[in-house]
């Protein structure tokens, strides 16, 4: 019996190339295709392939957006990511979420079919070219994290509207505290994660969700 595929990527080359690749012995069976995250959410609902390989870049909803709305329904499918080297940080926040698996687009065909069976049977597949580069993100990641820790949540507090661009005055005002104390809590922040601007430290506060960027 076939495994069961669904392709959702933007470009119709590559769809149509991955097609003919993956149905080449029989074995795989590619149920629908999509072009952005919307459709794919649509036509997934609507054939339940076991293996979703799911392009990061897509217009509507991208992949990242597609794979949260995946694990919110509880829809049962394997996710494999289809991913290009400088993608890395989205891969991070899809290991986050619950994905599969994440190969990367330049992958020979056996490759590929190799990740989606691992995947179909319960198993996680990770493309080894890429585990340096998220070794180190996570390293960075865990030492950030470290670093968070170390805050006083009135600390936390105030990065956080650093991160907002107030000024000192601003956030004097709205955690009713002197300019003076504001100051200080500062250059503490600054100590702990190891910054030396306020541009630094709004870096800081966004790659580790302290705030969110609409």
């Amino acid at each position: 019996m076939s495994i069961s595929v669904m392709l959702a990527d933007d470009h119709v080359l590559m769809r149509e190339g991955i097609k003919q690749l993956l149905e080449f012995d029989g074995s795989i069976e590619v149920v629908a295709e999509a072009s952005d995250g919307e459709e794919c959410l649509r036509k997934m609902n609507a054939c339940n392939p076991q293996v979703l390989l799911l392009d990061i870049n897509m217009p509507k909803m991208n992949g990242i957006e597609v794979l949260e709305e995946i694990k919110r329904q509880k829809l049962d499918v394997k996710v494999l990511i289809l991913t290009v080297h400088n993608e890395v940080e989205y891969l991070l926040k899809a290991v986050d979420i619950g994905v599969d698996g994440y190969i990367l687009k330049e992958s020979e065909s056996a490759v590929l079919k190799k990740a989606i069976n691992m995947v179909v049977n319960g198993e996680s597949y990770i493309q080894p070219k890429l585990i340096p580069l998220l070794n180190n993100r996570l390293m960075a990641r865990d030492s950030d994290k470290d670093k968070v820790e170390l805050l006083t949540q009135r600390e936390l507090e105030v990065l956080t509207q650093v991160a907002n661009g107030m000024i000192n005055k601003e956030i004097a005002t709205s955690l009713c505290i002197s300019e003076r104390t504001v100051k200080n809590h500062i250059s503490n922040i600054f100590k702990k994660i190891e910054v030396s601007d306020r541009t630094q430290a709004a870096v800081f506060a966004i790659k580790n969700d302290l705030i969110k960027l609409f």
